[in-house]
């Protein structure tokens, strides 16, 4: 690459683009744009792009271990969906009584479960918690108080996860026991004003975890013991998440998001950016057991 960075060209842009997920087995990045209700893939055999048009908000999807098919995170809730033939079916709505909720951010551990955070959908309300969806389809609060959840991502050995209150600078850590359960909550990283705000999160091979910095035009690499490794600047202020992908794991993209933005100055606002991460591979990401 000339540039740390290239635009995956297509004729789109992003309202708010999130949720990158690598799937080998479609040899595919999968992303969403949140606001506009699509879940994209992009094909890295040929550079294809297809998108499929959601009925409401979706944050996210991720593979199934045993079955074909997606696990969708969307405004009302957990549902499986299909895409060919499209067909989404509820699994369950963690917050009925939060109609203005919706999901966000999600990650899968290595017990097939799924991490998700619920954030008001207006961004008004500190409504928004931390869920986990087990592989019986069974659903457990285990955090709340957020104004927006964001960034799941875990330590390689799975003892520890990481997870986000946006607003707040702050990333967290939690203690993943053995059995998959949460615990030991402590403040890991404070973002500084200037750095904006942490958004979306992966972790590579070597335990650093890479962070999207939402009004801070970059994404950063921490140490485990959340000392700043390297920045690497984008063209575009609003970055969303990141995320390892290709058979080695060694290609990451990085998602933006064109909200509120004045787009013809910031022109790359929204797109998808292929990222030169310096010879670092990720962690395949986690398949959802249910």
């Amino acid at each position: 690459m000339a540039e740390a960075w290239r635009v995956i060209a297509r004729e789109e842009k992003d309202e708010l683009g999130e949720g990158p997920l690598w799937s080998a087995k479609h040899n595919a990045l999968f992303w969403v744009d949140i606001l506009s209700h699509f879940l994209y893939r992009y094909s890295l055999a040929d550079g294809s792009i297809r998108r499929w048009s959601m009925p409401e908000n979706i944050g996210w999807v991720v593979e199934r271990s045993s079955k074909p098919g997606f696990i969708a995170g969307l405004q009302s809730g957990f549902y499986e969906l299909d895409l060919e033939p499209l067909a989404l079916r509820l699994i369950v709505d963690p917050e009925p009584q939060l109609p203005g909720n919706r999901l966000n951010d999600a990650k899968v551990d290595r017990h097939g479960q799924i991490w998700a955070g619920t954030m008001d959908a207006a961004i008004v309300e500190t409504t928004g918690s931390l869920y986990c969806l087990r592989p019986d389809m069974s659903v457990l609060r285990v955090d709340e108080g957020y104004k927006v959840t964001n960034g799941p991502t875990f330590s390689p050995k799975q003892d520890f996860m990481y997870h986000t209150n946006t607003p707040a600078r702050t990333i967290y850590r939690f203690d993943l026991s053995p059995e998959g359960e949460l615990s030991n909550k402590k403040e890991w990283l404070k973002f500084p004003d200037d750095l904006g705000f942490p958004d979306g999160m992966t972790t590579d091979a070597e335990g650093f975890l890479w962070i999207a910095h939402w009004g801070g035009s970059r994404i950063s690499r921490w140490s485990p013991d959340a000392k700043l490794d390297r920045e690497i600047r984008l063209p575009a202020p609003q970055i969303t998440s990141i995320a390892f992908a290709g058979p080695e794991l060694d290609r990451m993209f990085v998602t933006s998001a064109a909200k509120g933005l004045d787009r013809s100055k910031e022109t790359f606002a929204g797109s998808l950016f292929e990222v030169d991460a310096g010879g670092v591979r990720g962690l395949p990401p986690g398949l959802f057991g249910g």
